[in-house]
């Protein structure tokens, strides 16, 4: 059957609400990246550039990324956290992204999970990653999902946090293979966290 990507409506938590990437909102994520406490405390984050995410929208339209088949890639939405009082010194108003992978792969299980999320240093400690999960997470039932693996850094204490705030299930520590992409983030292992839909 072919997928079909639906309206997700508003999704919006007071000053929080997740928007659709869009080339008008690029400036600000770039500014949000570059910030100084970004590339002090997340240089992976403050690695962003202009043409990273020109490719990355064109490969995203409206933030919808289509399956392939050939890398195993299911479909999934993408959205970026946009604040409505800007945060932080130098101010921000981009707070971090979100994705929603929809489907169950083996590769989703054990290192990527169906949701991934980051928030930039300045907007820490909002509870931004927990409460934009819980907006999207009416979007993977609409979709027929009953549960979602969510996985993280063992040392990512706050992501850790976010999964146990969310009433997910610690399920294992698994190690990463020598040959995945995320080796070369120097990752090595990746917490396993369960959520059950039908319980929320």
């Amino acid at each position: 059957m072919r997928f079909v990507f639906l309206d997700p409506g508003p999704l919006i938590d007071n000053e929080l609400q997740l928007v659709a990437p869009d080339l008008r909102w690029v400036d600000d994520l770039l500014f949000a990246a570059h910030h100084p406490q970004t590339v002090r405390e997340s240089p992976h984050d403050a690695s962003a550039t202009r043409q990273k995410l020109l490719d990355f929208l064109a490969a995203a339209p409206q933030g919808r990324q289509a399956a392939d088949a050939a890398t195993g890639r299911v479909p999934a939405y993408h959205f970026w956290m946009r604040l409505a009082e800007p945060l932080g010194e130098p101010p921000i108003t981009l707070a971090g992204g979100i994705g929603l992978r929809l489907g169950i792969t083996r590769e989703l299980e054990l290192y990527s999970g169906n949701v991934g999320y980051h928030v930039y240093p300045p907007a820490r400690g909002h509870h931004y990653a927990e409460r934009a999960c819980r907006l999207v997470l009416p979007l993977a039932r609409r979709h027929g999902m009953d549960h979602l693996w969510i996985t993280c850094n063992p040392d990512n204490a706050a992501s850790r946090r976010t999964c146990e705030r969310l009433g997910a299930r610690l399920v294992d520590t698994v190690a990463i293979p020598k040959d995945h992409p995320f080796r070369s983030r120097g990752e090595t292992a990746k917490c396993r966290y369960w959520l059950d839909l039908s319980q929320l």
